[in-house]
């Protein structure tokens, strides 16, 4: 039996990591990294902190 009003409860946004500006680092549910918005220096603070303390991290567009 599904529960028409507890569809909330369960995790079916991505998850924000950090936020440069108006760029947001965004961990999508399947694992990959998105960097969403922000004007271009704030997308290259965002790779700047990603090169340092993310490196495993791949963005996909």
């Amino acid at each position: 039996m599904r529960f028409k009003y507890a569809d909330w409860i369960q995790q079916e946004t991505d998850e924000i990591v950090a936020v440069f500006g108006e760029a947001k680092l965004v961990r999508r549910l399947d694992g990959k990294a998105e960097l969403r918005g922000g004007t271009n220096q704030d997308r290259i603070a965002a790779k700047e902190w990603i090169a340092l303390f993310w490196h495993e991290a791949v963005l996909q567009k």
